[in-house]
């Protein structure tokens, strides 16, 4: 089993564990033991993980060195000769350049934590399975061979006491080979995940090199965030929206390239240059474009946030602030735009079972500007009227509805990967996978593929469900948007967001996020 996952292997020990429990012979034993003795002990070099955390926290120290460099700068002012346009837009590259800075040694440091965290854990876990599986191997040899069939049928009381006490002797063994295996696993998927986000937060390396745009440029546009809440959870332009936009960037032609810069330079704000950059990642025409800016120039960045980011993290809080009588997280922000709501048709008409549609139209509004103004400014792009917004968003979404052939019951699965595939698909360059979540294990081996789909920027639409005291089945859709440490982010087409915690997704409790009628996650779209 070398070459199975960590969830795998667990997943293998839990079953001879309980194979274990469970014989009654001493043939079921024999082959209980060694079908855990069979599953590979936790893989990996904690010394050559180790080196390497050293390495990142070296590279961190060096990069705090020249952060402060660029501190002191920023702190002096630049020299008289950079004046007036040019001296503006020079302090703006030294800004960036030293929140950049900050935010790599950040990153640089902690991926040295999570390495030696997981070097740390890996070596506990690799010492408390040798010496449970030493001790199940002298069992193992206590039991002798196997029995012939005759000798099988008929066990007389010493063989029984016998088999009874190797049983004994054993299950805490295979216990504790399966608990080593759980540590490694999620020591590995903290790493995992830790690493992931870290590697898509270096966000100006995702633009590839490209005739015109410099790498104070880069800079510049990966660093630039929406007006409101916490900076590093709310920039504009994601890894993925880096990658994209610079592929289609290399593939104009010298003309429409030289456009393209114009509209850039003629931009009002770092942040409707962001705009620009992800309406070209989210497969839009210079045509269209040109004319997008023209609804957009000159705005606010409070505007344009308004207008073309429906979701947004308000705030560094991530708890539940407590749990209402219906399971549902207290904490939570709403989706709005002024006193609309980026939600399904609920309360009085409730009933109509959009949440696929709503959670999809949502997740294009993420993903793609054009789209979001216009559901939020209407035809012209210049409305700020939340009663058409709601109109718009209804419209939509029934129309996404019947695209995924929906009805009063809701959407099938199949259905709602074809309205994800047309509606998403072609703004993110990403398939949908259709994974269905049996069980915990199942959730813990899809998480940490969620969690780097969600980091470099592609909200993964997932299903919730649960059942009442006559079995009668009730099922929801939410988007998992954003992902921090051991918490996720949820948008749930109720009009809110909330965050969840990667045990309460493993173990029935995304209620969290919604209430008590729908507890499990039972499958995901993965976008790849």
């Amino acid at each position: 089993m070398a070459k199975e996952s960590t969830t795998q292997r667990c997943k293998a020990l839990g079953d001879r564990l309980k194979d274990a429990r469970e014989a009654d012979s001493k043939n079921d034993l024999i082959d209980a033991i060694k079908g855990a003795l069979a599953v590979h002990a936790p893989l990996g070099s904690p010394s050559a993980i180790e080196a390497a955390g050293n390495r990142f926290k070296k590279a961190a120290a060096d990069s705090g060195h020249l952060h402060q460099d660029v501190v002191k700068i920023t702190d002096s002012g630049l020299p008289d000769v950079w004046t007036g346009n040019t001296g503006a837009k020079a302090a703006e590259v030294v800004g960036a350049a030293g929140r950049a800075l900050d935010r790599q040694t950040t990153a640089l440091h902690n991926g040295g934590i999570a390495l030696h965290s997981l070097a740390d854990a890996l070596s506990a876990a690799q010492s408390q399975d040798s010496t449970a599986r030493s001790e199940l191997q002298q069992v193992l040899s206590s039991l002798g061979g196997r029995e012939g069939l005759l000798d099988e049928w008929f066990e007389d009381d010493d063989d029984e006491a016998k088999r009874k006490k190797a049983q004994q002797a054993a299950i805490p063994h295979v216990e504790s080979m399966l608990d080593a295996a759980k540590k490694a696993d999620e020591a590995a998927r903290a790493a995992a995940r830790d690493l992931n986000k870290l590697a898509s937060e270096a966000r100006a390396g995702k633009l590839p090199v490209v005739n015109g745009v410099t790498s104070a440029d880069k800079l510049m546009l990966a660093e630039t965030s929406g007006p409101d809440g916490p900076t590093e959870l709310n920039e504009l332009l994601t890894a993925n929206d880096m990658n994209r936009s610079g592929e289609y960037l290399n593939k104009m032609n010298d003309k429409d390239r030289a456009d393209f810069e114009k509209l850039l330079a003629a931009s009002g704000s770092p942040q409707e240059r962001a705009y620009l950059m992800k309406a070209l990642a989210a497969g839009h025409s210079l045509d269209e474009i040109r004319t997008f800016q023209n609804k957009i120039h000159g705005k606010t960045p409070e505007w344009l946030r308004t207008h073309l980011t429906p979701v947004y993290t308000r705030s560094e809080d991530k708890s539940s602030g407590g749990v209402n009588d219906d399971g549902s997280n207290r904490n939570t922000d709403t989706v709005n735009f002024g006193t609309g709501v980026w939600r399904q048709k609920i309360g009085e008409n409730a009933g109509e079972n959009t949440c696929v549609a709503s959670s999809t139209v949502t997740a294009r509004a993420m993903v793609d500007p054009l789209y979001a103004l216009d559901l939020t400014g209407g035809p012209s792009g210049q409305e700020n009227d939340p009663a058409a917004f709601q109109k718009r968003l209804l419209d939509e979404e029934h129309r996404v509805h019947a695209e995924g052939h929906g009805n009063e019951k809701g959407m099938e699965a199949n259905g709602k990967g074809q309205v994800l595939e047309k509606e998403v698909s072609p703004h993110t360059g990403a398939d949908f996978d259709y994974k269905k979540l049996p069980d915990d294990n199942a959730r813990r081996e899809i998480l940490p593929d969620i969690e780097k789909a969600v980091a470099d920027g592609k909200p993964v639409p997932i299903g919730i469900e649960g059942h009442d005291k006559d079995g009668k089945r009730e099922g929801h859709a939410l988007l998992i948007v954003g992902q921090e440490g051991n918490m996720l982010q949820v948008y749930n087409p109720w009009g809110f967001t909330t965050w969840v915690s990667e045990d309460d997704f493993i173990n029935g409790h995304m209620d969290r996020a919604a209430d008590n009628r729908v507890p499990t996650a039972y499958a995901v779209h993965l976008p790849r």
